[in-house]
């Protein structure tokens, strides 16, 4: 995916939407209009001596609905146009979920495995200190994304908090469970994707016990939902991580797979079934099929060749909108991105809530909460696309966008 179309592609999803809703040219112009954009310079000593200068972003695409959300990605293909376009997907995902969020997004060029911990630390407290003015727990609320995990979470929640005088554990989400980080959040955005698949096989009239399910990327994501869709009877038969995987006809034995990677090691070296590329995995003759690592995977190239029923999207914008046209007249059901992976999201805003509280509740009580707002999505928008004629996407951004607009109308135009 050249740079520039991921942007390119959730413009093309929203005018999509706007459409089937008759949406009036200014408030299409107001929907694809980015409240802020911030570009930082990070000046970070590295361990050698030298002075490295990254580039920072941070987008607020639109806080009509609340503050804003949204991860920060530590990333060597991360750019601007990359970074807007996953702000807006967020603040479609918040307003599909009905949380009370405008979507946001962060990062920076960077190849973090490269870096030691102490200098992926002092990027990330400065870049913290670049962006202070414009994050807060009732401003614009960071987390995890690819790149980052809980640690750098502690780090940007640390550095706030000091400058600001007080412990501020709202200010992230994602955080170790210790300072103010929520139970179940970790495995929160693949038992989303769970939730919806379940939902999904119910509406084809799909068996779960026994059925082939293909799975990209494993890292938090794609490894909760194979463990989680083996204990419904699925068959795991393929997994692939960033330089390929593996495959079993009869299913990958997810435990070992799991501990292999735990102890160091690569999952395509994992000495079970048959070496597989990325490329391979997406063609695999399956039931479900899920995209779970990086976007633009599915294209107007391969997507005549997928042979899976269900496509579900655990990762942002693994489907071109030239692949969805040609998925929908094959009949592959898609669960699209800001419906299918907001299960992370949902479960950001129940850690930010306790952490405005001081109080927090069950991983017993956030399954089940998340499980309920995930299923109750998936059923609004199943009915949109009956009722509109339109696949799971359209109906998506449909639902979304008129939640917007009708927030903008009510709010009125300042001055």
């Amino acid at each position: 995916m050249s740079v520039g179309e991921p942007l390119q592609h959730v413009i093309a999803q929203i005018e999509a939407a706007a459409d089937r809703l008759q949406l009036s040219e200014s408030t299409r112009k107001r929907l694809r209009a980015c409240d802020r954009t911030l570009i930082v310079s990070v000046p970070t000593l590295m361990d050698d001596g030298r002075l490295h200068v990254f580039t920072g972003y941070r987008v607020q695409h639109n806080n009509t609905l609340g503050p804003n959300k949204g991860g920060v990605r530590y990333h060597p293909g991360v750019t601007l146009d990359e970074i807007t376009g996953l702000a807006m997907l967020m603040t479609w995902k918040c307003a599909l979920l009905g949380l009370p969020y405008g979507g946001a997004k962060g990062g920076i060029p960077c190849d973090p495995h490269a870096m030691s911990e102490g200098e992926l630390e002092r990027m990330t407290r400065r870049y913290t200190s670049e962006i202070f003015l414009i994050i807060g727990p009732d401003l614009d609320v960071p987390a995890p994304d690819m790149g980052t995990d809980e640690r750098v979470m502690a780090w940007m929640m640390d550095t706030y908090s000091m400058q600001r005088g007080v412990t501020v554990p709202g200010v992230v989400t994602g955080k170790p469970i210790l300072l103010g980080g929520s139970l179940g959040r970790r495995e929160a955005t693949g038992r989303g994707v769970y939730y919806v698949a379940v939902e999904a096989a119910k509406l084809v009239g799909m068996s779960l016990e026994g059925a082939r399910v293909a799975i990209q990327g494993f890292g938090a994501v794609g490894r909760t939902v194979a463990q989680q869709l083996r204990k419904e009877g699925c068959r795991i038969v393929g997994v692939t991580g960033s330089l390929g995987g593996r495959v079993q006809g009869d299913g990958l034995d997810i435990d070992r797979l799991v501990s292999h990677v735990a102890g160091g090691g690569r999952l395509e070296e994992c000495p079970i079934g048959e070496a597989i590329t990325n490329d391979e995995l997406l063609e695999l003759p399956c039931d479900i099929l899920m995209p779970a690592a990086v976007g633009g995977q599915i294209t107007e190239r391969n997507a005549d060749r997928v042979r899976a029923r269900i496509l579900a999207e655990g990762a942002n914008g693994p489907t071109t909108p030239a692949a969805d046209a040609i998925l929908h007249q094959r009949g592959v059901l898609v669960l699209p991105d800001i419906l299918a992976n907001a299960g992370g999201v949902t479960v950001s805003y129940f850690e930010w809530v306790q952490d405005l509280q001081f109080y927090f509740w069950t991983e017993r009580e956030i399954n089940q909460r998340l499980r309920e707002i995930m299923s109750q999505a998936f059923q609004r928008v199943r009915a949109t696309a009956e009722h509109e004629q339109v696949d799971l996407r359209t109906a998506a951004m449909m639902l979304a966008l008129k939640r917007l607009a009708d927030g903008q109308r009510l709010r009125g135009l300042y001055p």
